[in-house]
């Protein structure tokens, strides 16, 4: 396992400064939530749906150093990777909240510039929202790479940082995405690995 001092790689105001210019302010601002983001938003909202993004997966594959482990026992959360497609939820900020939501949710997400903002087209019910989301390079020193069950193991099993443990995280993100109908057959395998280990 990689560890990395837990400083930015990037400079986070200048990616937020970047997000404004790119959203304009001229309308709503839409935000897409895979993971936490779904059950603990943490900022106010107008209205949500049920989204799905093609072309990016949800996948707990990101080392976390800060949120759910330590920079000497990283944890895990979620990132979007490219390739397949995620189910989610899309969070609607009216247009005069929207530059302050983005600040406040900038030290959550982006403490170490980790992820790369991305606009994303999403389709929902009433039709597709430009929304931002927090993408993940592979070739980001953050992205795991290929973990064996073992290692998912013993991460469920140590890691734990500011936010609580990355199993506690790992359970939460699957009760919340069943509460919105949304199943994600990867991460019940994961789960079920340490079901299984528990029962054996």
């Amino acid at each position: 396992m990689t560890s990395e001092p837990a400083k930015p790689l990037r400079d986070p105001a200048a990616l937020l400064d970047r997000v404004l210019r790119e959203w304009g302010g001229a309308g709503d601002l839409w935000i897409f939530g895979y993971g936490s983001l779904i059950w603990r938003p943490g900022f106010e909202f107008a209205e949500q749906r049920r989204a799905k993004v093609h072309g990016w997966h949800r996948a707990l594959k990101m080392w976390s150093r800060i949120n759910r482990g330590t920079a000497q026992r990283p944890g895990l959360v979620f990132a979007l990777l490219s390739g397949g497609s995620c189910h989610g939820m899309v969070f609607r900020v009216p247009r005069e909240r929207g530059e302050a939501v983005l600040r406040q949710l900038w030290p959550r997400e982006m403490p170490l510039a980790t992820y790369d903002p991305r606009w994303l087209i999403c389709q929902t019910s009433h039709g597709p929202v430009r929304a931002l989301a927090f993408t993940l390079s592979r070739k980001s020193p953050s992205h795991t790479g290929l973990l064996t069950e073992a290692e998912y193991r013993r991460i469920f099993a140590e890691a734990s940082g500011i936010y609580g443990t990355t199993l506690d995280y790992a359970h939460r993100t699957h009760e919340e995405l069943r509460r919105h109908e949304i199943r994600d057959r990867a991460l019940e395998r994961l789960l079920k690995l340490l079901q299984d280990r528990e029962s054996s």
